[in-house]
């Protein structure tokens, strides 16, 4: 929460993706009730976005603001977050599942206002605030508040890279008193030799090797984002003669209507492929109907991209892989992150041949099959962030997003680069004065 003297500030409301019930949420009860003067949401990721109709319950006259794209994208994904808090209710006794219903979701979207990018946004007093284009999913923004000259900068997630789909971040650079980033890459190094194209060959590569022996890849994916970008490859290996035009593409759970979505937003959204929609220039097979229970059925020489990126049980990358894993013809192929406490990170740490228990619902399962990791990150890579951080050269900054080994990273490079910055890794619940 941000309080520029005149106006109370809310960035992001999001759902910590390990944890569950009230355990998941902010410490909203930090918040007065009605207290707030404007909500801010930078993108639709669950982790941002996922408890955005408990804030507003709580603070029921402040305005709420994003982009259309983001709006879209978060309609779609509260109201399925819905539908999992009350399978959660019923099959795991979480009573204060589902936090919020169907119903007043509905009525509370009546007060989210949609923005277009570098648009002036009056707010209370003398405050005002402006999108910038963050890069890192369709609709996402930073978020630049200004109040009688000083200026904070609050970044969302970012990705300064062009993606297959969406175009990179543009920021502003100039004049930023206080910066508040995310430094979620931050303990990870990319390897200088990375190439983007050289990775997508490589992940090409990979599915033609599979096709030829008469197996299928898996490519587990995150519904909102992943999804779109790897079909956008898929589009891109196709159309330049690189893999078989007859190829089929299944996806499966969520990623369905995300698409969708996806492709309203094609001609007024930033992206790389202007005018591209996936459902209407490709022959993508959903692998399921809607409310189906029936497995999905396996077919060889196919590529399948299921949600959940993280294969968490119930979802349909994980019951598919279930069957799949144990044939050494196929391909499971990563093209995101995996916690490594979720099945895919278990999986990620498997030999062939060792044996994995999926669900606690079904039986082990051998892993026989190929597995391979690509770097197709929706975040900044950690030198590019400091690169930025560099170039802002703020008063202060403060480290977000990220575990602390990431956060440290930062802080101590900018002890040395920008030594008269101040760097702030912040503590829940504590107060900062920006002006001292």
């Amino acid at each position: 929460m941000l309080d520029t003297g005149d106006c109370k500030i809310v960035f992001d409301a999001g759902m910590h993706p390990k944890e569950e019930s009230t355990q998941a949420m902010p410490q909203y009860e930090e918040l007065e009730h009605n207290s707030v003067d404007a909500i801010f949401l930078s993108h639709s990721h669950l982790d941002h976005a996922g408890t955005l109709p408990v804030l507003m319950r709580h603070q029921p006259d402040a305005p709420v603001y994003m982009t259309a794209a983001t709006a879209g994208l978060t309609d779609a994904l509260l109201h399925n977050s819905v539908n999992v808090m009350q399978s959660k209710r019923t099959e795991l006794g979480i009573t204060d599942y589902p936090l919020y219903g169907h119903r007043e979701l509905d009525r509370l979207e009546t007060r989210w206002e949609k923005r277009e990018y570098r648009e002036r946004i009056p707010l209370t007093g003398n405050t005002s605030a402006e999108l910038y284009d963050a890069g890192h999913i369709l609709g996402s923004a930073g978020i630049l508040i200004e109040k009688d000259g000083q200026r904070i900068f609050y970044t969302g997630d970012i990705n300064f890279e062009d993606s297959t789909l969406i175009t990179g971040a543009k920021f502003p650079e100039e004049n930023i008193d206080t910066l508040i980033i995310e430094t979620t890459r931050g303990s990870s190094p990319r390897p200088q030799e990375y190439d983007r194209e050289q990775e997508e060959q490589k992940l090409c590569d990979a599915i033609l090797e599979t096709i030829d022996k008469g197996g299928s890849a898996l490519l587990p994916v995150f519904a909102m984002g992943k999804t779109q970008e790897v079909l956008t490859m898929l589009h891109k290996f196709k159309t330049s003669g690189r893999l078989p035009e007859k190829t089929p593409v299944f996806i499966g759970g969520l990623s369905t209507k995300m698409t969708i979505l996806f492709d309203e937003f094609s001609e007024t959204t930033p992206r790389q492929m202007p005018g591209f929609e996936i459902f209407r220039d490709m022959d993508v097979r959903a692998a399921s109907k809607k409310g189906s229970r029936k497995p999905i059925a396996y077919q060889p020489g196919a590529i399948y991209a299921l949600s959940s990126g993280m294969m968490t049980e119930k979802t349909t990358s994980n019951s598919f892989a279930q069957g799949f894993i144990s044939n050494p013809n196929n391909s499971l192929l990563f093209v995101g992150y995996a916690a490594p406490d979720s099945p895919a990170g278990a999986i990620r740490e498997l030999n062939k041949g060792d044996v994995i228990k999926l669900s606690q619902d079904l039986p082990p399962v051998p892993f026989q099959c190929r597995m391979d990791v690509y770097d197709f990150s929706g975040h900044a890579e950690r030198d590019s962030l400091l690169d930025y951080m560099l170039k802002v050269a703020p008063r202060k900054i403060f480290l977000v997003h990220g575990d602390l080994e990431a956060s440290e990273w930062f802080r101590d490079q900018l002890a040395v680069k920008l030594p008269d910055t101040e760097v702030i890794i912040p503590t829940p619940t504590k107060h900062y004065n920006l002006n001292s």
